[in-house]
């Protein structure tokens, strides 16, 4: 034992002190603690003038709406609900319908009350969802991340939240509920449009350059980043193996490399406990473990399920007391449960130092967002912006790069003898299909059963983009043919919120458009030279609190593109959704199919563009597409044992372009203690048109008796390359990488693995073996190496 410590230094301290990593997504900087003596000693000031109704305040959130009467915020509702203070406003943005400016103006409003009505003058966190930029009236709304996953593009990932940072601190908020980190593989799960996969390498990679992003070099100019939901959230979590290795790493690595300083658990349980008041994930795994020393917020009404769902605590005290025992700092969204400390500190449930760590840790916040400066900046001055347009070019990107061509027989890009097209399908002409769960519009029209502007900002339809870039030599007949289901598809997760909000929601989705005319729509595809079918899901058929009964085409859209096949024209089908759809009965004779998720407020026009070939698809799928609508877990690490599930694989996705792959460079032999070797190839576009292509870099174990996952993603590379361009790709590669989680230790073992370049974790085009020499490896401090190091030549 003594033996393995001794190399685990020497490899931990050789790699810190030696390495200079150049890809901001792969530099292990050295952790920025969560406070300094300067802060500590600040909020220690503070803390030793504070009652313990002061100190409660500053550990829960609270509403806006709490406060107002009449739309307007009420000094007597403030004296009366928060005479003390108050840690955070929740969702503070989403839940108003207000201009940029009124809604800087309310904050300001709000935190002027703070400095100057309650005894210790303590502005409040103003918090909001961020997933797909600020969820705020006006503000630029991007792809969900299930399609951001599919761009395989860290660097645009930093972009855009850096754009949603900018606008967030100019309304005068410091802190966001995302990225959300859940790794997804059921494309059943009702939240699998937020997550960025299924892959735990990538999804690292996307979260880091989120929390990059978005917190930017200075809390106190950018925004703070929560990564969510910690741990295994949407999945079965207690196969520790699996959980170390997969579920906590990208948390792991946005702690570590991304510097995030607040975490959510997850509403899920690990162990039969739930996660909010489970010591063991929490206290060990999160911050022992990881070495995490930040804020622990809970998730909303989490706390209360202890009492009211689980059942676990016999009352609402007991209940925020095994919440502050297991380390959660802050109860979101409205005071419930931590009012109730000081009882609970009455019957010996928690301490008083348990208290005053929360409320340490819930100031040491407030003073890297600057919130405790002598003078506090709310919000910026004049007139605000929040979609300009460079953030519409952002958005517009992201849309074009997320959106994965699954197939196409040749009739894409679409060529210019075509004169007449049919568009069709509920999605066609729809901002419903544009917009996934936590965007502005997705949480007003959900949650508060509220219309939406759909030109603040502008939605861009399928049916507008086409309209706007057609050459006027060409005919664009338009009709929705069908609803997108003719009965009520999804249903109310009754346990967790058990109201009729998708039915009016629905009312909401269908308000304005025109009812489907079946025999308009097959009179107008015959007379046309191609089908464009737009088919899918909207807001009520998928998100949060939202269950479908099926993945397939919802209601009766397969219905309707099998009678559009039965035209003998050429269907292009694009599907707008937050999940993969089942259309195993259609793919064998559509001339075309896009996968376009929910592609935000540019959807229109970036499909628009790949359609005209004014843009050359890139996206790839970071999920497994499945053939079927069985409801098991799709993994691809798992070598696709039972291929019949699978229609398209992990990785997959065409170009207007093709690539070559050549020239494969690696050394045979290396020590287990290098710091990194090099993984070498040759890339080639070999057709005539420029394009991108994402290069993927895979594992597997030469040894039969491992217990590593038969392939796993290690490394990737999107690379632009013009027609007949070609660039040397290099992987700089880590045997710590390879390190697993094996009896409660992380080792990194001796032995042969075999390196496989790949288009898709099919379609493998290069590979060779290595041999690691030397002894076994313990990690001591756990996995300090997440990443390759990719050069461009």
């Amino acid at each position: 034992m003594k033996f393995s410590k001794t190399i685990s230094f020497i490899i931990l301290t050789s790699f810190l002190a030696c390495n200079t990593v150049k890809n901001k997504v792969t530099e292990i900087a050295k952790p920025i603690p969560f406070s300094t003596s300067e802060i500590d000693s600040k909020v220690e000031s503070i803390m030793s003038k504070m009652t313990m109704d002061e100190k409660l305040a500053q550990i829960q959130g609270t509403r806006i709406r709490d406060i107002m009467v009449d739309g307007k915020i009420s000094l007597e509702k403030f004296k009366e609900h928060i005479p003390y203070g108050i840690g955070h406003f929740c969702q503070f943005s989403s839940g108003q319908d207000l201009e940029p400016n009124e809604l800087r103006d309310l904050v300001r409003e709000i935190q002027h009350l703070l400095v100057t009505e309650t005894r210790l003058k303590i502005p409040a966190i103003f918090h909001e969802e961020a997933i797909t930029g600020f969820a705020t009236k006006g503000a630029t709304t991007f792809p969900q991340q299930i399609g951001v996953g599919c761009t395989w593009n860290p660097d645009l990932v930093s972009k855009n939240t850096a754009s949603t940072a900018k606008s967030m601190r100019a309304a005068g908020a410091t802190f966001a509920l995302s990225p959300m980190l859940d790794i997804s593989r059921s494309a059943h799960f009702n939240r699998h449009q937020e997550s960025y996969g299924e892959d735990a390498y990538l999804t690292s990679i996307m979260g880091v350059s989120f929390v990059k992003g978005l917190q930017g070099s200075d809390l106190k100019t950018g925004v703070a980043a929560t990564v969510k939901h910690f741990a295994g959230y949407g999945t079965a979590n207690n196969n520790s193996k699996e959980l170390y290795e997969e579920y906590l790493m990208p948390h792991e690595a946005c702690i570590k490399i991304g510097g995030a300083k607040s975490v959510m658990p997850s509403y899920g349980v690990y162990k039969t406990i739930p996660v909010v008041a489970n010591q063991i994930m929490l206290e060990q795994m999160l911050r022992r473990e990881i070495g995490f020393d930040g804020l622990i917020v809970s998730d909303y009404g989490s706390i209360n399920m202890l009492y009211k769902k689980y059942k676990v605590a016999k009352d609402s005290v007991m209940a925020g007391a095994m919440a502050l025992n297991a380390g959660v700092d802050i109860e979101l969204s409205s005071p419930t449960m931590y009012p109730k400390l000081d009882i609970a500190l009455e019957q010996g449930h928690v301490t008083a130092e348990q208290i005053n760590t929360a409320v340490k840790r819930s100031l040491i916040m407030k003073a890297r967002l600057g919130l405790l400066d002598e003078n506090p900046i709310f919000g910026k001055d004049g007139e605000l912006d929040f979609d300009a347009p460079e953030n519409r070019k952002l958005a517009y990107q992201t849309a074009s790069q997320s959106i994965v061509l699954l197939k196409n027989n040749g009739i894409l890009p679409l060529k210019k003898d075509i004169k007449k097209i049919a568009l069709v399908g509920p999605n066609a002409a729809s901002v419903h299909g544009l917009l996934g769960d936590y965007t502005y519009q997705g949480m007003r029209a959900f949650w508060k059963q509220s219309e939406f502007d759909v030109n603040n900002p502008k939605l861009v339809t399928l049916k507008e983009g086409l309209e706007s870039k057609l050459g006027k030599n060409v005919q664009l007949s338009y009709e929705r043919g069908c609803d997108w289901s003719a009965e009520l598809e999804a249903k109310i997760d009754t346990k967790s919120f058990g109201d009729s909000r998708i039915e009016k929601l629905k009312l909401l989705t269908i308000k304005g458009q025109p009812q489907p005319d079946l025999q308009n729509a097959l009179k107008i595809t015959k007379e046309s030279d191609v089908i464009i079918a737009a088919m899918g899901e909207n807001l009520y058929l998928n998100g949060e609190g939202r269950w479908r009964k099926g993945i397939a085409l919802p209601g009766q859209q397969e219905a309707f593109v099998e009678k559009l096949i039965a035209t003998g024209k050429p269907v292009i089908l694009v599907m707008l959704s937050g999940r993969q759809e089942v259309i195993s009965k259609l793919e064998g004779r559509c001339a075309a199919i896009i996968q376009a998720w929910f592609p935000g407020e540019e959807g229109g026009n970036a499909i628009t563009d790949i359609l005209l070939g004014n843009v050359n698809p890139s996206g790839k799928l970071c999920v497994s597409y499945p053939k079927t609508e069985e409801k098991v877990e799709i993994n691809y690490k798992d070598g696709y044992q039972n291929e019949e599930l699978i229609q398209y694989p992990f990785g997959y996705g065409l170009s207007y372009s093709t690539f070559e792959y050549s020239n494969f460079k690696m050394k045979s032999k290396i020590s287990i203690l290098d710091n990194r070797f090099s993984i070498s190839l040759n890339v080639k576009n070999t057709s005539e048109i420029d394009g991108d292509e994402i290069v993927q870099l895979y594992m597997s174990p030469v040894n039969l008796n491992s217990v590593m996952k038969p392939i796993q993603l290690k490394g990737f590379q999107r690379i632009s390359l013009k027609a007949g361009e070609v660039k040397r790709l290099i992987f700089n590669f880590s045997p710590q990488q390879l390190a697993q989680y094996k009896n409660n230790k992380w080792i990194v073992e001796k032995g042969n693995y075999e390196f496989k370049i790949g288009a898709s974790c099919t379609d493998i085009r290069l590979k060779g073996n290595i041999e690691l020499k030397g002894e076994n490896i313990f990690l001591e401090n756990g996995r300090q190496v997440f990443f390759t190091k990719n050069e461009i030549e």
